[in-house]
């Protein structure tokens, strides 16, 4: 059986324009819960609790990588220019994001991961704003319970 493809198309990265920073957002809640577990181990360690502090570790630096991944990818996918001019300081505000996650991996400081969640939430603030959707602060319903800008999806 042959088959013959008389067109071929590509499309963007994330097809159908779906791009949401929600999940940047949950994944920087994470980091911040992760910090706060790693804090609460006692200074001496036996050795299951070494090897809980090993995967908490290691849950951290991925939730803080990929906070990098999922704003990067918004960043070089979604903002054209109309978005940009319309927020001018979006470039300077996703390499803080870069710079903030990555003291996350190398660290264990909780105001590190708060400084990320403040520049994520504006990150998302300027994201539904460019769509023209207003957005509220709310908090988490989880640990760590702190403030996520959310789009306002319905007000009835």
């Amino acid at each position: 059986m042959k088959i013959s493809i008389s067109k071929v198309q590509a499309h963007c990265d994330i097809p159908c324009k779906i791009y949401d920073p929600g999940t940047a957002q949950y994944a920087t809640l994470s980091v911040i819960r992760l910090l706060d577990l790693i804090n609460e181990l006692p200074d001496t360690l036996n050795i299951a609790q070494q090897a809980q502090l090993a995967r908490l570790v290691d849950q951290k630096e991925t939730h803080s990588a990929e906070v990098k991944q999922l704003v990067s990818t918004i960043w070089g996918d979604y903002f054209k220019q109309p978005q940009i001019t319309a927020f001018p300081e979006i470039h300077e505000l996703v390499h803080s994001i870069m710079q903030q996650a990555s003291r996350c991996k190398q660290g264990i400081n909780r105001d590190d991961g708060e400084e990320l969640l403040v520049s994520v939430n504006r990150f998302a603030e300027i994201f539904w704003h460019t769509k023209g959707m207003l957005t509220k602060t709310m908090l988490a319903p989880y640990p760590p319970a702190l403030p996520i800008v959310q789009p306002v999806l319905d007000e009835a």
